[in-house]
């Protein structure tokens, strides 16, 4: 392929970019920007990677893909597009995952240069550890509504992606969901686990009943038991399994509506210690509700308010509760015996069953009802998407990318994106790179945590899935004591260590002090786990990272000291503890100067950082945004 003419880069410049082989991981929103900017500007030996198929929603903003496209690989489609704007590029398309481990360490080893397209944290995390395995630089980016992040991450240079821990998501205790909803997103959650209880995988961690066990009552389950008995019509109370009770009514909607919005509730009035300085739930009558007339909306404000953005009264949202739980239940009588169903916030009868869930719920608990479209957006998770946006971070990704070329690295800076000009009138604000936290269990030379757990309780399986997978983002990994025997806990073959999964770590002779090795092959790291044994952790918390903010925490003090409640994820993974997207925080930087002119410039950006508080969460370091721009809206929780 002959290089093209050096034009305004400089014939120098011009030739490194031909002959520069890039990696670009994610082909959605920014992805498909970046794509075209790169060829545009002469790079022509792209390999790029991406998991997802095509969808409509992706359309209105992922300018490579068309209709006819739809259903087809996204890596595979931005090839060919991208290829009519430069037609003698060389370009790579794999249809799969980064964390497949055929692209190991010395597939990496490859490129001149990576970048991220990415829209979730374990990827992010992955490409990480594998850049700095192969000491190539990385150019990392995220997009969240109208703000934007661009930094470079180059090996014992400057901070990696995992240098500062993320900050903690906002959790809620399961008696709140389940007892004392103050928030339409505590109601929104209680609607999707009702969902997973009645028609999909059952977890006892998504408890829809009332807690009898909340602490703020005061008095014994015995008692609350005896108050509920008393206060029910048929003089008796039986506590089952959910599904099991649905299943023997043949999911009756109004047997289900009576339970949830009436026994329920009657019984949690028992709880009268709940609700001296609270208001009290009010019971709903199926029968009186149908007796109500429906209030007609306003024709001028109906024709003007799309059908989706409409409040409806309760009557039309016991209508639609009870024709969702009609259809899905016929969805699962298709699928046969044992069969379950997903939850999917673009299933039409799953939405309708939880906005009418959750709005009945909120009305039973003196709220506010919300339109199904702002159910929509709260339980998707959904976070704005801009396609101005990704075209300017695609842009900076690729001028970062010329100066790492150019060998001034020392030039690349973090760039933050604002929402509006700050106070001198700058939307772009530049900061300078960090160097790397010396106490990163990732990029240090040594890497090495403490890990505070009892060692009476925590099991191997736990070790391995919690610990050394969620917590350290390790693929596939091997676990041993570093105890000069060698003893193998955990190991990435399958099979070969499965029977260790239900013991505890105090029988392989792990106690205070011991130390455990695990290895990932595929990342090339190792990390150092000291043990730190401990029995008084807080209730419902399996282990604390020791300097960090700790893992499955409870409750603060002041609070009920039950499970916390998440509004989980719409991707099929397990739920997390957490109600925000799974996206970092993000922090804007004010500045009064150009941000580049000295390192008195940049200490100065730092010291006017601010948290963001336009409906996003906040943190309190800087971090790197997580792209979630297959969505729409963000969800709101303080």
């Amino acid at each position: 392929m002959s290089a093209p003419a050096s034009g305004p880069l400089g014939s120098e410049l011009a030739e490194a970019v031909a002959q520069a082989r890039l990696l670009v991981v994610g082909a959605g929103g920014i992805g498909c920007e970046l794509l075209k900017d790169l060829v545009l500007t002469g790079f022509g030996n792209i390999d790029v990677i991406d998991l997802d198929t095509i969808d409509v929603s992706n359309l209105n903003r992922q300018f490579l893909f068309q209709k006819r496209h739809v259903g087809r690989s996204k890596a595979q489609v931005a090839k060919e597009s991208v290829l009519q704007f430069y037609p003698e590029a060389n370009i790579i398309a794999y249809h799969d995952s980064i964390m497949n481990p055929d692209y190991n360490v010395e597939f990496f080893r490859q490129f001149t240069l990576v970048m991220n397209a990415l829209d979730n944290r374990a990827a992010r995390n992955h490409v990480n550890r594998m850049c700095l395995a192969a000491d190539v630089p990385l150019i990392e980016s995220g997009t969240a509504g109208y703000l934007g992040q661009v930094t470079v991450i180059k090996k014992g240079v400057t901070e990696c992606y995992e240098c500062h821990p993320k900050p903690t998501q906002k959790t809620f205790p399961g008696c709140t969901i389940r007892n004392t909803p103050s928030e339409p997103i505590h109601c929104i959650v209680w609607a999707k686990y009702l969902f997973n209880q009645l028609f999909g995988e059952e977890d006892a961690d998504q408890e829809v009943s009332p807690d009898r066990a909340d602490p703020e009552a005061a008095w014994e389950p015995a008692e609350a038991e005896a108050r509920a008995r008393a206060s029910n019509e048929d003089g008796e109370i039986k506590r089952v399994s959910t599904k099991e009770w649905a299943k023997s009514t043949g999911y009756d909607p109004v047997k289900l509506f009576t339970k949830l919005f009436k026994d329920d509730i009657r019984y949690l009035l028992t709880m009268d210690k709940l609700w001296r300085k609270r208001k009290p739930p009010v019971p709903l009558d199926w029968a009186e509700i149908q007796n109500q007339e429906k209030n007609v909306p306003d024709q001028q404000n109906e024709s003007s308010v799309l059908k989706d953005q409409q409040v409806l009264d309760v009557k039309s949202y016991a209508h639609l509760f009870s024709k969702s739980v009609e259809t899905l239940r016929h969805h699962l009588a298709e699928k046969g015996d044992g069969a379950e169903l997903i939850w999917d916030k673009d299933d039409p009868s799953a939405m309708d069953f939880v906005t009418s869930a959750a709005n009945l719920r909120m009305h039973v608990f003196s709220m506010n009802m919300k339109s199904r479209f702002d159910i929509k957006s709260m339980a998707g998770n959904i976070i704005p998407a801009i396609a101005t946006t990704n075209a300017i971070i695609a842009g900076l990704i690729v001028l970062e990318g010329l100066k790492i070329l150019s060998g001034k690295i020392d030039q690349c800076r973090t760039i933050f994106l604002n929402k509006q000009p700050n106070p001198k009138k700058k939307l772009l604000v530049p900061c300078a790179l960090d160097p790397p936290n010396p106490s990163c269990y990732v990029c240090a030379s040594k890497p090495e945590v403490t890990v505070r757990l009892n060692v009476h309780k925590v099991t191997v399986l736990t070790l391995q899935d919690k610990i050394v997978k969620e917590k350290f983002a390790m693929v596939a990994p091997d676990v041993q004591i570093d105890d000069g025997k060698g003893t193998i806990l955990i190991s990435s073959e399958e099979g070969e260590t499965e029977a260790n999964n239900h013991r505890k770590l105090s029988e392989f002779g792990i106690r205070n002090g011991t130390r455990l090795q695990a290895d990932d092959f595929l990342q090339d790291y190792t990390l150092l786990i000291n043990v730190l044994h401990s029995e008084d952790l807080e209730k419902d918390v399996e282990f604390e990272v020791v300097g960090d903010t700790p893992e499955n925490v409870g409750p603060k003090p002041t609070e009920p000291t039950s499970k916390n409640i998440t509004n989980g994820s719409d991707d099929g993974a397990q739920p997390s503890t957490s109600t925000a997207p799974d996206q970092d925080d993000v922090l804007i930087i004010d500045s009064e100067d150009e941000g580049h002119s000295s390192n008195a410039d940049d200490a100065e950006n730092k010291s006017r950082k601010r948290k963001l508080e336009d409906k996003e969460s906040v943190g309190t370091k800087r971090v790197r945004m997580e792209q979630t721009e297959e969505q729409d809206e963000i969800i709101a929780l303080d």
